[in-house]
């Protein structure tokens, strides 16, 4: 627990993974590096609505938080149509130009090697928005490696809700006791616990930029390699 608000000990995890069948995988903050879409959101499109809207940029930031926060946890904090519609600006095209900014975190390419030498399932489990998934995607390359990718627009349901698990699971016809998830929002996480995903796995370095935050709940892990036995230790078949 926390002590005079400092940082939660971290909890490690203990995996086996003879237990598990399949591996779901966040997107933003887990496999790749938040770093861009929180300067997207929190300074890039501020500085465009503020020129818009002949104000300074930081009373841009505060109105577009407030309105950030208004739809958290939906399908339409994530929605580009959405946002383009209510800002008055191009979205899309925003992230375009500066997709530079877009990486995947490392030892991530690691674990998913690893993964399929062990044969497990991979998906790829996102809230993003179709467009925005279609953008990084073809940044990374990472696409091919997963059996399956589903954005939440797919499900009909934001992660966060118990609804979305449910789903999740009549689509992939999965094992949830045998299952892994692994995600840098704790909500998710919660949610996934109260249906029953059998093993869960918190990103505590979601944005290179950020201080490491560790979950009072949940085992944390600051990379991908964490998870990956070491040289010399027995891999289960």
């Amino acid at each position: 627990m926390k002590v005079d608000g400092r940082q939660p000990e971290k909890i490690s995890p203990i995996l086996c993974w003879d237990d598990i069948d399949t591996v779901l995988l966040d997107m933003d903050g887990t496999l790749l590096d938040k770093h861009f879409d929180d300067y997207f959101w929190e300074q890039y499109v501020p500085e465009h609505y503020s020129l818009l809207h002949n104000i300074s940029v930081e009373e841009a930031r505060q109105e577009l938080l407030a309105r950030y926060r208004a739809v958290e946890n939906t399908l339409d904090w994530t929605d580009l149509g959405y946002w383009s519609h209510e800002l008055g600006l191009d979205i899309p095209e925003l992230k375009m130009r500066i997709n530079h900014l877009i990486g995947v975190h490392p030892y991530v390419i690691e674990f998913l090697e690893f993964c399929l030498t062990l044969r497990k399932k991979l998906y790829l489990i996102t809230n993003a928005h179709s467009g925005t998934l279609s953008i990084k995607l073809e940044k990374t390359s990472i696409g091919p490696w997963f059996d399956r990718i589903i954005c939440a627009e797919e499900i009909g349901v934001a992660k966060e809700s118990l609804i979305f698990w449910q789903r999740l699971e009549d689509t992939l016809n999965l094992d949830k006791s045998r299952t892994l998830l692994a995600d840098d929002t704790e909500k998710v996480l919660a949610a996934a616990e109260s249906y029953g995903i059998g093993q869960l796995i918190f990103v505590a370095r979601p944005s290179s930029r950020k201080q490491v935050r560790y979950s009072e709940r949940y085992p944390s892990i600051e990379f991908f390699k964490e998870l990956v036995p070491r040289t010399g230790t027995r891999i289960p078949a």
